[in-house]
């Protein structure tokens, strides 16, 4: 029994981890993007439950910089321990697909640990115009010269739309790239008549009537907007264009801390107080084991690499 013991620890001891001890000391999240942006939110959500449940404080730290690369490199060439873990958005996917030194491989690169919560990216334009429908707005740019924002370069919200309107629909539109929160209030003052954004920036002002609800981008409606349809609804089959966070390790971090990260995780995201935060904020808690994550992220970066090379799509 006592040769098993040591036999036993002496196992654990390779594998890096002892469930009883870890986490020994606070667990840092490096965020690929600037504080106040859907992913920093997400990340100091998920990061307070969690430290609850771990007894160890999760730290935020936030590293923007080329569309979330400089986070993502960081992280993966930084210890493989479990308690520097980089949370990013879908971004993590397109990037290497639209930056020729993007200095990572999204496949190959880092590992998945666990999903981070996800929000449908949405369709919609100013009340004065005259489009209630997807039909109604295609034939209205068909007829005229027009324009639509998007939360910036290279985002899904972005390459969402063009697949939308270039690649399907055959409409040219002119893309006027913001910052998030600046696309919504672009199309409330009129400055531009549509736009393309995730849901959280859009939802309080389409409930107020500011802006008018088009199409939702997801697969299936949205309970923030459940009389909206979707865009695969209005004949556009298997159009999905989503906003996801997701967080991810050095590759040689050990097996057994990322399977207890995707557990302790998934219990955060489960927690009723996250999911009634999640709802407010018009975001959804996806819980994942690690392998659906894997197979997740790699049709992710498949799907968005093949639209960045069909359209010919280029960021400054």
């Amino acid at each position: 029994m006592k040769r098993f013991a040591i036999g036993l620890l002496a196992a654990l001891s390779m594998l890096g981890i002892s469930h009883a001890a870890f986490p020994e000391k606070p667990i840092r999240f490096v965020v690929a993007f600037a504080p106040g942006s859907s992913t920093d939110i997400v990340a100091r959500l998920i990061g307070e439950q969690l430290s609850v449940s771990l007894g160890q404080p999760v730290i935020i730290e936030n590293k923007p910089g080329a569309g979330g690369n400089i986070a993502t490199v960081g992280v993966m060439n930084g210890p493989a321990d479990g308690y520097t873990l980089l949370f990013h958005s879908v971004a993590y996917a397109v990037n290497p697909n639209l930056f020729s030194h993007a200095g990572y491989d999204a496949v190959n690169d880092l590992q998945p640990v666990a999903m981070g919560g996800f929000t449908p990216n949405l369709l919609y334009v100013h009340p004065d115009v005259k489009a209630a429908t997807l039909p109604e707005l295609l034939a209205l740019a068909r007829n005229g010269t027009m324009a639509y924002a998007s939360s910036g370069n290279g985002t899904t919200t972005h390459l969402g739309a063009e697949w939308l309107f270039r690649g399907l629909a055959k409409v040219d539109v002119t893309h006027v790239p913001f910052q998030p929160a600046a696309a919504t209030n672009a199309v409330v003052s009129g400055q531009v008549p549509i736009a393309s954004t995730s849901m959280p920036p859009a939802v309080p002002f389409a409930k107020a009537g500011k802006v008018r609800p088009i199409a939702v981008m997801s697969l299936k409606r949205s309970p923030a907007l459940p009389d909206v349809p979707t865009v695969a609804e209005l004949g556009y089959k298997d159009f999905e264009a989503n906003t996801w966070f997701a967080v991810f390790a050095p590759n040689k971090t050990p097996p057994a801390v990322l399977d207890f990260l995707n557990s302790e995780i998934n219990k955060a995201l489960g927690a009723k107080s996250l999911q009634d935060r999640f709802e407010t904020l018009s975001l959804e808690a996806i819980r994942m084991d690690r392998p659906t994550l894997r197979r997740y992220v790699e049709s992710e970066v498949g799907k968005w690499g093949r639209l960045v090379k069909d359209l010919k799509i280029q960021v400054q």
